[in-house]
Order: C-alpha cells, then structure tokens, then sequence
C-alpha cells in the first residue's frame, strides 16, 4: 500500500526538511554531543516548529499524528537532538484542558513522563501517594534531565492517577545517563516528598493514547535512521572500490542495499497508515501501532546491521556520519517497548479478541448460539 500526504502535509515536510538541513550537520551534532549541549538547537526547534501536529485548541499550531510523525522522521534523517520534544509531544495528552501549559510546553519548557523509557508507557510502575508527597525512584526517563515538569502516574485512593510535579523541588533528584546515541537523553529521577497536583484525566486512557503515539513516533523516527543509512550506503558502495571496480557493482552489496530499500518503503506506508489510524481512533488502532513497533524497529536493526557491513568498520568510527545513525537504530528497537513486549501486546489483544468471539451469547430464555 502506498501512503498519500495531503498538500499541506507535503508542503509541511518540505519546510521542515529545507530547515533542518541548514540549522543541522555533521559539525554542529558532533560539537552538540561532544559538549552534551543541545540546548541552542532545542530552544530554535521548539520556537519554530515544536506545536506542529498539536491542535490549536490544545495549545498547539494544529496537525495531528500524521505530522508528527512526519517530525520524527526528517529529526532521525538528520540526527538531531529529539529527547525533549518527543517526551514533551508524549506528555501532552495527560495535559487536556490545559491549552496554556501545553503552550509553555512545546515552546521550549519541556514535560516528560516519569516512567521507564525501556517499557511500554501503559506498563509503567505507579508511584505511591501519600499526605507527604510522592516518593520513589524511577530510572531512565527520556529527557528526564531537561524537564521543566514530569506526569507521574501515582497509585490513589481511587486507583491510578497521573499528577505533574515540578522538576525544580529540592525534593526531585535528577541523575543524567550517559548513552551511545547521543541524539537523546536519559535520566534517573528520585522524588522525594514532592509536591504534586492531580490531574483530572482518565489515567488508564491516557496512558495507552501515549503507548500508542510512542509506538508510531519511534517508528517513524527509526524509517528517518533507516533512510539515512540506505543513502550513505548506496553513495559509499559507489565510491569504495575493490579489485580495481567499486563495490556497488557486486551483486552482494546490490542486494545487501535493496533489503534495506525494501525495509524502508515497507516503513513508510506502515507509519503513515498507523499514525492516521492511531490519530482517528480506528478499531484496530491499538494492533496496528503495537505491530509498527515491532516489526519496524526491529527490521531497523537488521537494516543498521547490513548498512554498516557495507561499509566495514570504517562505518561504526567516530569521524563517520553511519555510527551516528546505527546507534540511533539500535536504541529505537527498545526504547518505549522492546518488539517481543509489542508482540506480546498484540498477542493479548488476538487472544481477547478470539475468546470473544468464541463466547456463547445466551439468547432469552439460556439457549446459546
């Protein structure tokens, strides 16, 4: 299946990918992670074009998951710096009602959800309330380290809510990760006593709302890695030569590259497809972000895996633009769910489905059909 794009969306991807290309290269990421200091691009992003794909009456420049992923793919496609702003666009859904904090939010004060960015949004462990505060600890937050405030789903009287905290308290303790891809950030968040407010949304739903936006948008994010590295292989395998012709004549390499072609445009219909699907709330929404995921991370992997083959070991140095996206790849296959918790997703979801549809419905009187 082929993904059309309206003409704004079309227009959309255009502006952003010729600003990109002038506000990002290859010296300004290297000097960026050299100093683990982003902030200058961070603060442009979000000036510009952070509350792309946020509806104005939530506080956003309108859109919806489409052009939000559509920002996540061209962020990979050059390598830029996207802890804060994908944390933020997660989090907004918990700030419904608040178009005002969602304004501050994606225009450079950035939210993050307090969870574990190894697991699935909806799976994550609740921190305990009490009349002195919240406390409790909980490791590698995506872009725990810049957030202004954090959503922290919090076991109540009531069951689970979600409160925002200010990140500022002397109470929070925020202890930066260091990774390998340095394109995001993670960190160790300790509350203790923090004061907090509740939010008044429906936890559980919002929670899977932002599961399913991360699934897309990490996807989406790994189709813009995977189309970096189709380009820097082709272009490598045609200047690398080898027994006197360059390497991009050999059949082995030519294949090695269609599979990676083959991976990506697979991608871009599946992203586009479950973006549209997750964002008007189809039926099937939920198996079919679980399933892009999955699939598409982990096919982003193998894709990483091939591209830097074709290049030898020159790929993974330092001095080289493919280690920038391999690492990016790789951490997108388990970053907000590993592909065998998505699949275990879907599987629950096929099991339901089938023990519905294999229970008796009792007609008046006990019969059964």
């Amino acid at each position: 299946m082929e993904w059309k794009f309206s003409e704004e969306q079309e227009a959309y991807a255009e502006a952003l990918q010729d600003w990109l290309s002038g506000a990002v290269d290859s010296e300004k990421l290297r000097g960026w992670f050299d100093s683990g200091d982003a902030s200058a691009f961070a603060e442009s992003f979000a000036r510009d074009w952070a509350g792309v794909g946020i509806p104005e009456e939530d506080g956003g420049q309108g859109g919806g998951l489409v052009e939000l992923a559509l920002t996540a793919e061209h962020l990979a496609r050059v390598d830029a710096p996207s802890a804060a702003w994908l944390a933020t666009t997660l989090a907004v859904p918990a700030l419904a009602g608040r178009p005002a904090e969602v304004e501050e939010a994606v225009g450079g004060q950035p939210v993050a959800l307090l969870a574990s960015a190894d697991r699935i949004p909806s799976a994550a462990v609740p921190l305990q309330g009490g009349a002195n505060g919240l406390t409790g600890s909980v490791a590698r937050v995506l872009a725990g380290d810049t957030a202004v405030r954090f959503v922290v789903p919090v076991t109540g009287a009531d069951g689970l809510e979600l409160h925002v905290v200010d990140a500022g308290q002397e109470s929070v303790r925020v202890t930066p990760r260091r990774l390998l891809d340095r394109s995001r950030t993670l960190a160790d968040v300790t509350l203790d006593g923090a004061a907090s407010q509740r939010l008044d949304v429906d936890a559980v739903s919002v929670l899977e709302t932002i599961s399913r936006r991360a699934a897309v948008l990490v996807a989406a994010d790994t189709l813009g890695a995977s189309q970096a590295m189709l380009d820097l292989a082709v272009d490598y395998s045609k200047q690398r030569q080898q027994f006197g012709v360059f390497i991009g004549s050999f059949q082995a390499v030519k294949h090695a590259a269609a599979s990676i072609m083959v991976a990506v445009e697979a991608a871009r219909s599946a992203v586009y497809y479950t973006a549209a699907s997750v964002d008007s709330d189809q039926p099937e929404a939920a198996l079919h972000a679980a399933a892009a995921k999955a699939q598409i991370t982990a096919e982003g992997t193998r894709s990483a895996d091939t591209a830097l083959t074709m290049h030898g070991a020159i790929g993974y140095t330092w001095e080289h633009d493919l280690q920038l996206y391999y690492k990016r790849a790789k951490l997108n296959e388990g970053l907000f769910g590993s592909p065998g918790a998505w699949n275990d997703h879907i599987a629950d979801a096929l099991l339901l489905t089938a023990r519905d549809q294999a229970t008796p419905r009792l007609l008046g009187g006990g019969a059964s059909v």
